[in-house]
């Protein structure tokens, strides 16, 4: 069981709950709310999430591409199961979001359902599939899509059963949050990602470039969330209470870590993720 639950990736977890709160929180105030729906959100995003990770395992795994690794443990690559056991894992995963997202779509809107299906596609097809697009330096925008924008607009749209500006500002301020975790992945993986022709946005942008636009990420989420608070709830500003969680790991990374030691910036960003995803959240509720 250890083994599945360091397959899942624990770190990037905070992904998948971050958005769903923001959202939430942004319906406050916008109608009754609908929370087992919310729940329901809930369930999606985080098996969406851990169908990516089983995902990206399975497929960086049969393709060699996790071969040389200095990030935390594949369990393809490193043998701890099979490549098919690792593939129903992640087909499993996704068959969990998308009973959850079929009862949202079922009290809500049927087209909600397109929207799964495109999710879980895009899942499977970041690094699977005969051209994974993850290959070509996409990844960045499936992540921002998927865990900023979808994750928490749709978790507005499910809990009140319609979409808001504020929804779509703060969704974006999670896409940067959530896109700052892969970039770090990225970061940390160019020697071995280049070698074997995986041409992230990190591999395109290069080692310099990648490590401020990690930084533009962060600060953009904050940004984000003073135009959230300017536009539409002042409370909004409580978010930023978190900006000190983004010091350390800036620092880290603009002061050349490489390797091993961004696996520990890796955690930094998904803690950074969660303050900011409470502060956040908290701010929206009250000011609804």
């Amino acid at each position: 069981m250890n083994r599945w639950i360091i397959g899942s990736r624990p770190r990037t977890l905070p992904a998948a709950v971050v958005p769903v709160a923001i959202g939430a929180a942004a319906a406050v105030g916008g109608g009754p709310i609908v929370w087992w729906r919310v729940a329901a959100c809930l369930v999606v995003s985080l098996m969406l999430q851990v169908g990516v990770n089983y995902a990206n395992d399975y497929s960086d795994g049969v393709r060699g591409t996790d071969d040389v690794r200095v990030g935390p443990v594949r369990l393809v690559a490193s043998g701890l199961a099979s490549a098919k056991s690792v593939k129903l894992a992640a087909f499993g995963s996704f068959g969990v979001a998308a009973v959850a997202g079929a009862a949202i779509a079922l009290d809500t809107s049927l087209w909600l359902i397109g929207v799964g299906a495109a999710a879980i596609a895009a899942g499977w097809f970041y690094t699977g599939g005969p051209k994974p697009y993850g290959y070509l330096g996409l990844g960045e925008v499936f992540v921002f899509v998927f865990f900023g924008l979808v994750a928490t607009a749709g978790s507005t749209y499910a809990a009140v059963g319609h979409v808001t500006g504020l929804s779509v500002i703060v969704g974006c301020a999670a896409g940067s949050l959530a896109c700052a975790l892969l970039v770090i992945n990225n970061l940390r993986d160019i020697p071995t990602d280049r070698e074997v022709g995986k041409k992230t946005l990190a591999v395109r942008l290069g080692d310099q470039r990648t490590r401020w636009f990690y930084v533009v990420l962060i600060a953009g989420a904050f940004v984000l969330v003073a135009v959230a608070a300017a536009t539409d709830r002042p409370l909004a500003l409580i978010g930023l209470a978190a900006a000190p969680l983004a010091i350390a790991p800036t620092r880290t990374v603009l002061g050349g870590a490489n390797g091993k030691a961004l696996i520990g910036v890796l955690g930094a960003t998904g803690k950074l993720q969660l303050g900011f995803g409470v502060a956040v959240t908290l701010g929206l509720a009250l000011g609804g």
